[in-house]
């Protein structure tokens, strides 16, 4: 969507388009809608594996992939790494339904930050608690129809220099790596969804 210069802001040399404030308000309701769905059905490590797998197919060379919503497209979800997050796009359905405002891209990243909200993880400043930070008042994400191709994603099967590979389409360093695995630690495996069988000692 093409924003009037009037809406748009610049952030260290960087222009963004600057959300409305019907959009800022309707987000908060939301992130108090995903934080009773996420802490009722615990399902936070799913959400917050959608969110990843969404933004985890940003390539920096070409600029596509990335998170834009088209996970919720039968083609994404279908590719392998995918498997079961048709569970989470299902279940976040009806908060879309309820705040048609808001992007399914921006939904999506939206409950990945409030699932490590309700486990005890960081919490981010409310954009209304805190228009003092720039970036909290720029959660604009457009929704794609094109999804990017299978294999931007990891391989549990596959070793290091395939972390490497995929993770250096995305821009990120060995250091970036290991930060973003500890997410694969979050909940358990389930064997028809990774082909991992959870093991607990």
């Amino acid at each position: 969507m093409l924003m009037p210069q009037a809406m748009i802001m610049a952030v260290e040399g960087k222009t963004y388009p600057v959300v409305s404030e019907e959009n800022q308000k309707a987000i908060e309701k939301c992130k108090k809608k995903l934080r009773g769905l996420i802490q009722e059905k615990h399902c936070a490590p799913i959400v917050l594996r959608l969110a990843w797998h969404s933004a985890g197919t940003f390539d920096v060379k070409t600029k596509t992939g990335g998170p834009f919503g088209t996970i919720r497209h039968p083609v994404e979800l279908a590719h392998g790494a995918n498997n079961g997050l048709d569970i989470a796009v299902r279940l976040l359905e009806p908060i879309k339904a309820e705040f048609p405002i808001i992007s399914y891209a921006d939904l999506y990243q939206l409950a990945g930050v409030v699932a490590v909200e309700v486990t005890g993880g960081l919490r981010y400043p409310s954009i209304l608690e805190d228009r003092s930070v720039p970036y909290l008042s720029l959660v604009v994400l457009p929704d794609k129809t094109d999804p990017p191709p299978e294999g931007r994603l990891t391989d549990a099967t596959k070793g290091s220099d395939h972390l490497r590979d995929v993770f250096g389409h995305m821009g990120l360093s060995d250091k970036d790596i290991v930060a973003l695995s500890g997410g694969y630690t979050f909940g358990r495996c389930h064997k028809e969804r990774s082909g991992q069988v959870d093991v607990r000692i």
